[in-house]
């Protein structure tokens, strides 16, 4: 595709891994200026070299926790002094309820949804100042129906899907659109979206134990059928369309959440 995005700077959140990586990659295709944010140096240093060679314009390593405060401020200063940031990609969650507490939810909500609002605000006056710009914010289908075992998770992307939408109405005016994309899980076959920081590292452990004593029953309830013939995206579908929300080329649309889910919300 050529979707316009030449020599425009774009943030991703996470970009390390799954999701985010295959955003990345796929702007990188569209020759675009990438600055990728992750934990995992190694993997930062893979993804913004696999990202040259796939025709980025140039690609840049950020790394930060973006649960600490001022991560926003800081990554928002150094890639606005790369060039004006035109893309924000809002790409960061995870989280289980099953045997947490409260400061588990507090992290699991800050993680979801705080990063978001933080990115955001810090990218905003910029955009604003500029009368345009592109927010795309990675929700989940969890936000749009809840997910057995995961009510925090799925309140927190219920959220997100919520602050799109208004921020939409807030920010219109001035040039910006916002949307997001709510996949239902999704999968990748390359081991290098698998990065140190990313909970499908088979060395994380995330699934095995948050899943450890939980019933074929309890597993059951956890999936939904689609109408495909599998059960998850991968990861490359849901950059894709990512990548069009951010273009030009949906330049009339905002405020919407989009489901790449198989048909399994039917």
């Amino acid at each position: 595709m050529n979707l316009g995005l030449a020599g425009q700077v774009a943030i991703v959140t996470g970009a390390t891994a799954n999701i985010g990586r295959a955003i990345a990659l796929e702007l990188a295709a569209e020759r675009a200026i990438i600055v990728a944010v992750g934990r995992d140096g190694a993997a930062g240093a893979r993804v913004t070299a696999q990202c040259r060679e796939r025709g980025a314009t140039a690609a840049h390593f950020l790394s930060a926790e973006l649960t600490d405060p001022d991560a926003a401020t800081r990554i928002a200063a150094v890639a606005e002094a790369i060039g004006p940031v035109a893309v924000l990609v809002n790409n960061v969650g995870a989280g289980f309820f099953a045997e947490s507490d409260p400061a588990t939810w507090n992290r699991d909500i800050d993680l979801n949804l705080g990063t978001v609002l933080r990115m955001t605000h810090a990218m905003l006056p910029a955009m604003i100042a500029r009368k345009s710009g592109a927010i795309v914010n990675i929700g989940s289908t969890a936000g749009l129906v809840g997910d057995y075992m995961l009510p925090v998770y799925s309140a927190a992307k219920a959220a997100v899907h919520g602050f799109t939408k208004v921020l939409a109405k807030e920010v219109g005016q001035h040039g910006v659109r916002v949307n997001c994309v709510a996949p239902y899980g999704t999968i990748s076959t390359d081991p290098d979206a698998f990065s140190k920081g990313s909970r499908f590292n088979p060395d994380d452990g995330f699934f095995r134990k948050a899943f450890a004593g939980a019933s074929p029953d309890d597993m059951v309830r956890r999936a939904r059928r689609t109408v495909l013939g599998r059960p998850v995206a991968t990861a490359q579908e849901v950059a894709t369309l990512a990548v069009y929300l951010a273009s030009d080329r949906a330049g009339f649309t905002t405020g919407q959440v989009y489901a790449v889910d198989g048909g399994s919300l039917l």
